[in-house]
């Protein structure tokens, strides 16, 4: 073999020595050179290639650094090369702290060995149809600019789920070491190893990362945080707070700022304190941001009529555009409500101190003063800041009590003065509000009552009251003028919407009322009085429970939009929240177009909130619906734990949804929902019927629908979870088969005894 000779150069052809440089490149030329010269190693041979020595060499070497820190170049070991662009269409995450009013975010996958992590502008323009928020992650289109250097720019497509930040569960130690039990009823148990306890106890709530091991690839679980001990804490909301990630922890900063707010005077405000208007909340309410007043209207010419004033608190006055308070409070939407504590929106100095209407104190608020004629209905209102002091502070039992012959020392003085006003004011309405026709589908809801050790004490259904009326009906009232005066200014502003059922959904509704031989007209076009019929024929048949069930089901969301389309189910043409700001930011959005529409100061809407409405009610309506299902989560975990002493026993239910999996069946006692797996219903073959939301036997025709009550075994309660299984004890009603499939319309599935699934 050939001797290479010892000065021939074997590493490709020598670079052209450039003459000495008696000037720095420019940064575009730097990158440029990285770009187009794989050869160039460090910044050795960049200096080479720009001819840099002497007294250039330091202000060189600063020139990289700067590049470095600026993420535009990276070092890999001793390599150093121009960063990794972004893709032009990409998945970014916005930070959950960022400005909402200025938003940036970061690639949501980054090799930390492309360079530092490139942060990107996002633009949302006053007609962008997607407008994201602090916290999302996003599909995006990606501008990277004309220059050399790239100045990234991203226009969002797409608001996408964001999977879980870490896998967590509950702790059980065992003799080899611990499991996790997940809070996911859809996951499985993992093992952990005494080695990746970290600092967990036994009933620990905590993160876990997830680790495969073995040619099986097992997964094992590794504790990475402990978030607490539900159950020593007597705090099982915890599990859903951090499972749903709901911002529950003030930055300092925020806590400050509430610190630092002063009461309002009486400076660019009306002095309503001699108004004797007064408070209706729960016994337990710790806020209380709405108070009401009535009279009989004293205008000739509105004889028997009346004048109803709602006063809200004022929050705008104390939480103002582009604030830490304000981005807190837009970043978790709304207060989340647990049986075992209350995640607000705003800090206590706020929500519980300056903007709560407490007795006897001053406080500022936004008042409308509605005139309403003899038969209930608005005549005219207006909007009024002021300054307000409340007369009372009365529960809804008080209120009522008060009302049907039972005053106590404090409602008596008011009884004549201010109850009996607001009752018959009242009474008008409610003849206006049936007359309007809404959606009168009354479901009662349970509260779960906790003992001092944060378990369940009682659950009961409370009595439905005229005084939980009366503010209800007052507050529809209040919303309704504040929508029709932004309207008027032709004000920006959140509507509260409830879009009409869909087409699917009401053909199903009238196949499974078909099934009761209940009429319903065929017009795609319905009204909320035209459901109210249907529940009507359902009361006088005895099957109010079925039909109730699925009018429900049959209805979409209610939600926020920067668009009307009406609220179906209050049979109204334009709606706004406006009555309570403490504990929702559409309410304090409404708030300030009202300040800004009405002239009443100069915290109002901004310019740069008012375009960014659309992205706003995308926004709020997502927190909402994830306060909802964390309220719902932990209400079956709480009943699921109350009834973990009773597997066994046997308990009367209703059956509250069918699926081809089985049937949902919810206590009549607790209200507790679980599961019956349709293998395991008996000794026939059963089939879904869709139409007739029934389960039917195909030999005997057994069929269990929708509704129908049954007798029930507790099999299983998983409380981490919250989930329950049931043993149906129950016979079916005897009827028809089902028809068979060529014939039959919709969906089907047959099973047989103990999960045999028919072939």
């Amino acid at each position: 073999m050939a001797k290479t000779p010892k000065n021939k150069n074997t590493s490709g052809p020598k670079r052209p020595r450039l003459p000495v440089a008696d000037r720095l490149p420019s940064r575009e030329q730097l990158l440029e050179a990285l770009a187009q010269q794989d050869d160039i190693k460090g910044k050795r041979d960049l200096a080479k290639v720009f001819g840099i020595r002497g007294d250039l060499r330091r202000p060189f070497k600063a020139m990289l650094a700067e590049l470095e820190g600026e993420g535009v170049i990276t070092r890999t070991r001793k390599a150093l090369r121009r960063t990794a662009a972004l893709p032009h269409v990409t998945v970014l995450d916005i930070p959950g702290d960022a400005d909402p009013d200025d938003l940036h975010a970061f690639p949501a996958q980054w090799n930390p060995e492309e360079g530092e992590t490139p942060r990107v502008r996002v633009l949302t323009g006053p007609h962008a149809r997607v407008v994201p928020a602090p916290g999302d992650r996003i599909l995006a289109r990606i501008d990277a600019g004309e220059e050399a250097i790239p100045d990234y720019t991203a226009k969002p497509m797409k608001v996408l789920d964001k999977p879980r930040r870490a896998h967590i569960g509950i702790v059980r130690r065992d003799e080899d070491g611990a499991r996790l039990i997940p809070v996911d009823r859809k996951q499985k148990e993992m093992r952990i190893a005494l080695g990746d306890l970290g600092e967990a106890s036994d009933g620990d709530l905590v993160e876990v990362e997830v680790k495969f091991s073995g040619r099986l690839m097992i997964p094992r679980a590794k504790v990475t945080k402990v978030v607490g001990n539900p159950h020593s804490e007597g705090a099982v909301s915890l599990i859903a707070i951090h499972n749903l990630e709901i911002p529950h922890v003030f930055p300092q900063s925020v806590i400050r700022e509430a610190e630092e707010a002063r009461e309002a005077t009486l400076k660019g405000r009306e002095d309503w304190r001699d108004l004797p208007l007064i408070t209706i909340d729960p016994a337990d309410a710790k806020d209380h941001d709405d108070a009401v007043h009535a009279a009989p209207d004293e205008d000739e010419k509105n004889s028997g009529g009346f004048v109803v004033t709602v006063a809200i608190a004022d929050v705008a006055a104390y939480v103002r555009p582009g604030t830490g308070m304000d981005r807190e409070a837009y970043v978790r939407g709304n207060s989340v409500y647990f049986p075992d504590r209350v995640v607000p929106m705003l800090p206590e100095r706020i929500s519980n101190e300056l903007c709560s209407l407490k007795q006897g104190e001053p406080r500022a608020a936004l008042a409308v003063r509605m005139v309403l004629g003899p038969d209930g209905r608005k005549r005219s209102h207006s909007f009024h800041r002021i300054l307000m002091r409340s007369a009372a502070k009365l529960s809804y039992q008080q209120a009522q009590a008060a009302i049907d012959g039972n005053p106590d020392d404090q409602t008596g003085p008011l009884l004549d003065p201010i109850l009996r006003p607001l009752w018959t004011a009242y009474a008008a309405m409610a003849k206006a509000r049936d007359q309007r026709g809404p959606l009168d589908l009354d479901l009662p809801e349970r509260k779960i009552l906790l003992d001092d050790k944060g378990m369940v004490r009682d659950i009961h259904v409370p009595e439905r009251l005229d005084a939980h009326r009366l503010i209800e009906e007052m507050m529809i009232a209040a919303n309704v003028a504040a929508a029709e005066t932004l309207e008027q200014k032709r004000s920006e502003l959140l509507y509260r919407v409830h879009d009409e059922p869909s087409s699917e959904k009401l053909q199903a509704l009238r196949d499974f009322l078909g099934s009761l031989d209940i009429a319903v007209k065929k017009s795609d076009s319905v009204r909320a009085a035209d459901f109210n019929g249907i529940l009507g024929q359902a009361r006088k048949a005895g099957n109010i429970e079925q039909v109730s069930e699925m009018v429900l089901r049959s209805q979409a969301q209610a939600e926020y939009a920067a668009e009307n389309y009406g609220h179906f189910g209050l049979n109204l043409d334009r709606y706004a929240h406006f009555t309570s700001p403490i504990r929702r930011y559409a309410d304090l959005i409404v708030h300030r177009a009202l300040i800004r529409a009405l002239g009443l100061g100069d915290d109002g809407l901004s310019d740069q909130e008012a375009a960014k409405l659309p992205g706003i009610a995308q926004h709020i309506s997502a927190t909402e619906r994830r306060a909802m299902l964390a309220e719902r989560e932990t209400s079956d975990r709480l009943l699921a734990q109350f009834l973990a002493e009773r597997v066994g026993a046997r308990f009367m239910g209703r059956i509250s949804g069918i699926t081809r999996s089985g049937l949902f069946i919810r206590l009549l006692e607790t209200g507790a929902d679980g599961f019956i797996p349709a293998s395991t219903l008996g000794q026939d073959y059963y089939r879904f019927v869709e139409e007739r939301q029934a389960m039917i036997g195909e030999r005997s025709g057994e069929t269990f629908t929708l509704g129908d009550r049954v007798e029930v075994r507790l099999l299983e309660a998983a409380p981490v979870a919250g989930a329950l299984r049931f043993e149906l004890l129950s016979e079916g009603k005897r009827g028809n088969p089902p028809p068979s499939r060529r014939l039959r319309k919709g969906p089907s599935r047959s099973f047989g005894p103990k999960g045999r699934r028919k072939r």
